[in-house]
């Protein structure tokens, strides 16, 4: 099942890291270490391989991906050997990347943005396209009352109302016949005039916001402590961060976004909110490494307090790459089988999962092997 992934910030770190990897993987170059798709409890026939995965997608900037392997290489995000050996293929994913259309009106842009998903399927004969949006980080965005049905929204939209960046690519992706995945904690799909739209179309999609690091390892030790029944006073983390993504933190509106996201799995598996906050802080000079450091202080018997405290350092695009992947080949493969609506099984991959789903992640994992099972089992 040949397919589609088109990235929306297709020039930035996490995109060239997935499109780089994808091709080192299926040359044989490395192993598919972080892919959880490789895992037996995953693999299998419904999914697309990797090696049947096309890469395209917009973004405002012109970098090359010459230029941006050879940044990545140098930053330590990219090995040298496998970047080097796949330096011959980067001219024809370059031919695959498209600059943000600009209109007069964002019904316009949506036009052209769908436009160029279907030229993109149309030319390389694809069955399926999954548009990933990996760009920056939005600020929470107010739902307005033209967001509510997709009639008001498609009539705010040709008279010039703004629609978050990350919702008008969710909507031309569901105009050209493509599920979503939203990798950020943007607004994407959230909109309840944009749920009409993919349940109109019958498409599926997933999101927010890709767990990748300090709450990968919350949503570990939250159900520890719910488990043996100890009271969580306080839980608060520092996170540094260098790279685009942490300049675009930089931001108190996009901080805001990514801080609230960050803190739902406390709540929603403890049963309560412990005092504390993350703390997002932009360090250039660690570039796209990320480092965050958490302290947490709880009761246990006869109410003696205790305290446990933990450090995580990983590289950011790395961990998000292949999550990347995973997400573009279980959502091809739910469109395929049929699936739409909001794809809430695969909340393992998120730190703000859509519905109303568990957030330990031993929950989490068995229920999306028990959907990818499904979508293996003959119809």
């Amino acid at each position: 099942m040949t397919t589609g992934v088109w990235l929306i910030g297709a020039r930035g770190s996490v995109a060239v890291t997935s499109m780089v990897g994808a091709t080192a993987l299926r040359a044989g170059l490395a192993e598919p270490l972080g892919c959880v798709t490789e895992l037996p409890e995953l693999a299998g026939p419904a999914l697309p391989g990797l090696a049947e995965l096309v890469f395209g997608g917009h973004d405002i900037s012109d970098i090359t991906l010459e230029k941006k392997v050879e940044n990545l290489v140098a930053a330590g995000v990219l090995p040298a050997r496998p970047a080097a050996a796949v330096a011959d293929q980067l001219d024809g994913l370059q031919r695959e990347l498209r600059p943000v259309p600009q209109a007069s009106t964002q019904a316009e842009v949506a036009r052209l943005v769908a436009q160029d998903i279907d030229d993109f399927r149309r030319r390389r004969g694809l069955s399926h396209v999954v548009v990933v949006n990996v760009s920056s980080t939005e600020p929470i965005v107010v739902f307005q009352p033209s967001f509510s049905s997709l009639a008001a929204l498609e009539e705010a939209m040709a008279a010039g109302s703004p629609l978050p960046p990350s919702s008008l690519y969710a909507y031309a992706a569901f105009t050209a016949g493509c599920a979503f995945v939203d990798f950020t904690p943007s607004t994407g799909a959230r909109l309840p005039a944009l749920r009409e739209l993919a349940d109109r179309e019958g498409l599926p999609y997933a999101g927010h916001d890709g767990k990748t690091g300090e709450t990968l390892v919350k949503s570990v030790l939250a159900p520890m402590f719910a488990m043996r029944h100890l009271r969580v006073r306080t839980w608060s983390g520092t996170n540094l961060l260098g790279g685009g993504d942490g300049a675009n933190l930089a931001d108190p509106a996009a901080n805001a976004a990514k801080a609230t996201s960050k803190q739902r799995v406390l709540a929603e598996t403890l049963g309560y909110q412990p005092q504390g906050t993350s703390h997002i802080e932009y360090v250039d000079d660690i570039g796209d490494f990320k480092t965050a450091w958490d302290l947490i202080t709880f009761s246990g018997f006869l109410g003696t307090q205790m305290r446990m405290e933990f450090s995580w350092h990983g590289c950011d695009s790395a961990l998000a790459a292949p999550l990347v992947l995973d997400l573009a080949r279980i959502t091809a493969a739910a469109h395929a089988a049929g699936r739409s609506g909001p794809l809430t099984d695969l909340a393992f991959f998120f730190k703000d999962p859509i519905g109303e789903v568990p957030h330990a992640l031993a929950e989490q994992w068995a229920r999306l092997a028990g959907f990818v099972r499904g979508l293996h089992a003959p119809a």
